[in-house]
């Protein structure tokens, strides 16, 4: 057993000291008064303390990534994210080949239970079933038509699909998917998809926008297409948060229009926590410059961003508070996933992460197990 003292614990909208979080493989106990005898102390020193990090799109980071279909790749992964406050995530794959894509599945589920860091909780398949001309940095030769027969094999596993659902055979895919294996979340992403197909496409059963903004059509006011039907309707939807992909003002216009229905992702490839260099996303070459992940054209390639920097950015450049700002990457994710995971309360896994007014992370730890702490 272990107890976490003295620190600022972020429950809900509030920020509250003077509590011990009494803890094991799930947290016991969130008092002020908490019988501790025998048990192991963390003191937080007065810094934050907040659920983990969930992360529902990323691809790598340090120097691996999920399409690279190994053990060694996915431990990496793992790993690595532990410096972020990332406690889980879902191991997302990329528009390669039938044969690549199903490699990667494969190696997944042989060894996902078994990585040592962050949790891996899932599969979030970006495409390959998206618009030809929305392709962004997928390759777009490996762009396929949706077909259940690519996904049914993995179901276990897939936890999320990124999607355009107005491409030939997307209405039915959608509709098969939601009625047969409604535990995956559906996602309108890479898509060219105008105000009233994405409006009916909910109707379908997509519920989610993946990285709202890019590698879509951007807003006008005489036709607001698909970012104008998402942020009227109450799908969640998620943004990059790097000031990179998104002008502040942006983040700011999402953050007002859809509140506790943002999640913040990362979208972070192998170059995530690496240095400045060259690098390589499926199959085509990256080139990673002052925090900037781009294709030789200089088309965005994913990002190195980290997701406490992520929310830094958006408590420094918009009106969230910090607690919202945690909650958008902690209780918004949990809940899309239907995990028992994103609160610090009595009986939810005890994924917790420790962190100053920086931002830096201090200590991580993944059911129970401090997994990383910051050499001081």
């Amino acid at each position: 057993m272990k107890a976490i003292t003295n620190a600022k614990l972020i429950i809900g909208t509030e920020i509250i000291e003077g509590l011990t979080l009494l803890l094991d493989e799930k947290i016991r106990a969130v008092d002020r008064h908490v019988n501790i005898d025998g048990a192991s102390i963390i003191d937080a020193q007065g810094c934050f303390v907040s659920p983990g990090f969930i992360d529902l799109h990323i691809h790598g980071s340090g120097g691996a990534d999920v399409m690279d279909a190994t053990h060694e790749a996915l431990e990496t992964i793992s790993q690595t994210l532990l410096q972020t406050g990332t406690t889980a995530f879902l191991a997302t794959t990329m528009t390669m080949s039938r044969e690549r894509i199903d490699a990667a599945l494969e190696n997944i589920r042989e060894y996902s239970a078994g990585v040592s860091g962050a949790q891996i909780i899932g599969v979030h398949m970006e495409g390959p079933f998206i618009n030809p001309l929305r392709h962004g940095a997928q390759d777009v030769k490996y762009v396929a038509k949706p077909v259940l027969e690519a996904v049914e094999p993995h179901t276990d596993i897939v936890k999320m699909i990124t999607l355009a659902p107005e491409v030939e055979g997307g209405e039915l895919f959608v509709k098969l998917l939601t009625e047969h294996f409604p535990h995956i979340i559906l996602s309108i992403g890479h898509s060219e998809a105008n105000y009233h197909e994405t409006k009916e496409s909910f109707g379908w059963g997509i519920s989610h926008a993946t990285h709202l903004f890019n590698a879509m059509p951007p807003y006008h006011h005489r036709d607001p297409g698909l970012v104008g039907a998402v942020l009227e309707s109450d799908v969640t939807c998620d943004v990059i948060a790097d000031l990179l992909h998104l002008h502040p003002a942006v983040l700011r216009l999402v953050h007002r229009m859809k509140e506790d229905k943002l999640i913040l992702i990362t979208d972070a490839m192998r170059a995530g926590c690496m240095k400045c260099g060259t690098y390589e996303l499926g199959g085509q070459e990256v080139l990673v410059k002052d925090g900037k992940a781009t294709l030789q054209d200089g088309t965005l390639a994913g990002s190195v961003l980290k997701m406490n920097e992520a929310l830094r950015h958006m408590v420094d450049h918009t009106a969230m508070s910090l607690p919202q700002a945690v909650f958008s990457v902690t209780e918004a994710p949990s809940k899309k996933l239907r995990l028992n995971k994103g609160c610090l309360k009595e009986g939810y896994d005890a994924d917790i992460v420790i962190f100053d007014e920086d931002f830096s992370i201090i200590s991580t730890i993944v059911a129970g197990e401090v997994k990383y702490q910051r050499r001081m």
